[in-house]
């Protein structure tokens, strides 16, 4: 279960990191395709990854830890879960705003509540998967946008582009969590934030080598772009190196379901920079599912007690 009180304030950086990181993005996609946005992220996440690396270990001196042989099969497979939850994600903005977007895909929640249980054995308290039920709520009533829906309409709301990709992106962003936090237990130390930080080392790069291959044989005109866009993507790249540490520092310590249900958070974060930086309206049903998903983190908290 819970092996280290240090993954509670990773959660919530890494919440108000990821929630900066996607407006930024955003604003990298309305000039870079599917790919080359979701490229950024990764390509220029690589220098400020291995800072972070070398500075814990200058700070906290020790060998490197052994690495257990399925290591990079766990890296790999977080990898490339994230790159098509984060092509997914944007995929969702292009057809909703950046709050409902989010919100779709933040039904990650469940789902990776649901797939920690099978895959992991992992167990919550009823009080924690009633936070679960009440975070959900909470982001349906946000992925509204402020509309007066019934149940028929929100059901055919659910089939729209935007919905699908936003909770195909939820669902992806779990097998990450569960990838993730794998690969952190096949690193042979008690340091939880230096496990962390060696798989976020190992598979930024896969993830580069990954998606900029997919990019250069599909898109090769597209790499110029991505090049010449580096005064707002070396933003993207410092904030997902940033917040990724943080994931991965929760994902070694807690339950996966546990982080994702804390890190909803990011709705809130999310908001904010919607309205303040991206100039969107918050709605009044917005303000109610935030308070939604407000509730659902704190009883998710008292569940973890």
């Amino acid at each position: 279960m819970i092996s280290s009180p240090i993954w509670l304030p990773a959660t919530l950086v890494a919440g108000a990191m990821q929630a900066w990181r996607t407006a930024v993005q955003r604003r990298v996609s309305d000039s870079l395709s599917l790919n080359g946005a979701g490229l950024v992220r990764y390509l220029y996440g690589i220098p400020f990854t291995l800072v972070l690396l070398a500075a814990y270990r200058l700070l906290f001196p020790r060998p490197l830890p052994a690495l257990h042989p399925a290591f990079l099969l766990f890296c790999a497979a977080g990898g490339l879960a994230q790159i098509i939850a984060t092509n997914l994600l944007i995929s969702a903005f292009r057809h909703r705003n950046f709050v409902v977007g989010t919100a779709y895909s933040k039904t990650e929640a469940v789902q990776g509540a649901a797939l920690s249980f099978f895959l992991l054995g992992e167990n919550l308290s009823p009080l924690s998967w009633g936070g679960i039920g009440c975070g959900v709520a909470g982001v349906m009533l946000l992925s509204t946008g402020g509309r007066k829906m019934g149940p028929m309409d929100f059901l055919r709301a659910l089939g729209q582009p935007g919905a699908v990709a936003g909770i195909a992106s939820g669902f992806f962003f779990a097998l990450t969590a569960i990838g993730i936090r794998r690969a952190t237990q096949a690193v042979d130390t008690p340091d939880p934030v230096l496990a962390a930080l060696i798989v976020l080392a190992v598979t930024v790069p896969m993830q580069t080598v990954l998606q900029g291959g997919w990019l250069l044989w599909r898109e090769p005109g597209e790499m110029r772009r991505v090049f010449s866009s580096w005064r707002v993507s070396g933003q993207v790249g410092l904030l997902s190196a940033l917040g990724s540490a943080c994931w991965f520092t929760g994902f070694a310590t807690a339950p996966v379901a546990l982080v994702r249900i804390v890190g909803q958070v990011e709705v809130a974060f999310t908001m904010a920079f919607g309205h303040f930086y991206l100039r969107e309206q918050m709605q009044r049903s917005e303000a109610a599912g935030l308070l939604l998903v407000v509730a659902g983190v704190v009883l998710a908290l008292a569940g973890a007690l």
